[in-house]
């Protein structure tokens, strides 16, 4: 690949950590190339680096061994103030758990991350694109888990990210809720050219990515193309 397409390179990406005496392989070898616009699926059990994998990209960790460029520059080689300019300027998270401000209104939760955004999008347009307009003054109280995931989800996409990463986020949802939730990020990938990196333990929702990566036992045991995407609606499980 020419670096025009593409956004993360990753080299040998090593993540290990020490507990006491015991040196626990989170990440092992990694090699990956991540597309801009392509919606990513990272699939695997409990354990599998999946997550690690996820926070080394979204620059909340630092790799042991091993290399990761966005559009080109070395992530590795930042400081925890670059990484932090990185994560304002370039990635928005979504989680299993929606992390709302309960004192604040849906509106007042997603306005919250545009205030340090250099070029923010419209938190009420960001409602609207989830289905949740006219929920905005409502507090999370008021509102069910989907919702507020959906909140989350709008509260992420207004800092104007170009990559969306999401950490099981259907994983607290219910089947038709977490089917209304991938249709959502299937949008915000299409409509708004945002990447999005979709972790999961599930493999049915590898179906909905371009690509799909499997891990297990820290190390990426597959990349797989998807010639034809199913719309989470078509996704059974």
């Amino acid at each position: 690949m020419t670096e025009a397409t593409v956004l993360y390179e990753i080299e040998d990406l090593t993540r290990t950590y020490r507990m006491g005496e015991v040196e626990v392989k989170a990440l092992v070898g990694a090699d990956l190339e991540v597309r801009p616009g392509e919606l990513l699926v990272i699939l695997g059990p409990s354990g599998s680096g999946k997550s690690t994998l996820l926070n080394l990209l979204g620059g909340m960790d630092q790799p042991t061994r091993g290399r990761i460029r966005f559009r080109g520059e070395d992530l590795g080689g930042n400081g925890s103030s670059a990484l932090t300019m990185f994560r304002r300027r370039h990635v928005g998270f979504v989680f299993q758990f929606y992390n709302l401000i309960p004192s604040l209104t849906a509106v007042e939760n997603v306005e919250m991350a545009t205030e340090l955004a250099v070029d923010p999008r419209d938190p009420l347009e960001m409602l609207h694109l989830v289905g949740l307009e006219e929920r905005a003054h409502h507090f999370p109280s008021q509102l069910s888990g989907g919702e507020q995931q959906r909140v989350a989800i709008a509260r992420a996409i207004a800092k104007n990210p170009e990559v969306l990463l999401c950490d099981e986020p259907t994983g607290a949802l219910d089947y038709r809720t977490g089917k209304i939730v991938l249709e959502i990020l299937r949008q915000v990938n299409r409509e708004l050219g945002t990447t999005v990196i979709l972790i999961t333990h599930n493999a049915a929702i590898g179906d909905m990515g371009h690509r799909v990566v499997r891990m297990g036992s820290g190390r990426i045991v597959e990349i797989r193309e998807n010639a034809e995407p199913l719309r989470p609606e078509d996704i059974e499980w």
